[in-house]
């Protein structure tokens, strides 16, 4: 069978001037998001000679604690992960992933520009969204074969500190 690909020479959804860079996705026990009903590990993704400034982490995981305090952002019963993105020294995604349904992993986005906002605001997407870009994918990426290896398990308590343990760092 052969294919008309004739087509293709018209498409271009990547810049000519592009040019790929690594990122590092930086897993970071210390500081994952504890609640009394929900535990999400917490995730840094940044370019390697970057840092994000503790009181922004801390300021990140204060304004996800108001949220769901608040019950802006339901997930109570869940287990998941935070991907705190840094992108380009002042522009921050933070990405809140759990687990649903067995099988399902569902998310909030929230972004700040620390130019132009004091805090984060809630990223309303259209009906064609982004999901993520391929440097938060390697924290999903581990995140989904974690979470596999929690659904082969007994998932008893044991599992779940397995499953919060399994981790990723490197980079992307």
């Amino acid at each position: 069978m052969t294919r008309n690909l004739s087509h293709l020479a018209a498409i271009s959804n990547v810049d000519a001037d592009y040019r790929h860079y690594a990122k590092d996705v930086i897993a970071l026990p210390d500081h994952d998001l504890a609640l009394p009903d929900a535990h999400l590990k917490w995730y840094e993704v940044r370019e390697p000679q970057d840092v994000v400034d503790p009181a922004l982490r801390e300021d990140a995981q204060s304004f996800l604690r108001a949220e769901t305090a608040s019950g802006e952002l339901d997930i109570s019963g869940d287990l998941g992960f935070v991907i705190h993105h840094l992108c380009r020294g002042d522009f921050y995604f933070l990405i809140v992933c759990t687990w649903r349904n067995e099988n399902e992993m569902w998310e909030t986005v929230y972004i700040r520009d620390v130019k132009q906002h004091d805090s984060f605001r809630r990223l309303e997407q259209g009906k064609h969204r982004e999901v993520l870009c391929v440097w938060e994918m390697g924290a999903l990426l581990h995140e989904q074969q974690a979470w596999i290896r929690y659904l082969y398990s007994d998932r008893d308590e044991q599992a779940k500190i397995a499953y919060l343990d399994d981790r990723f760092t490197g980079r992307v």
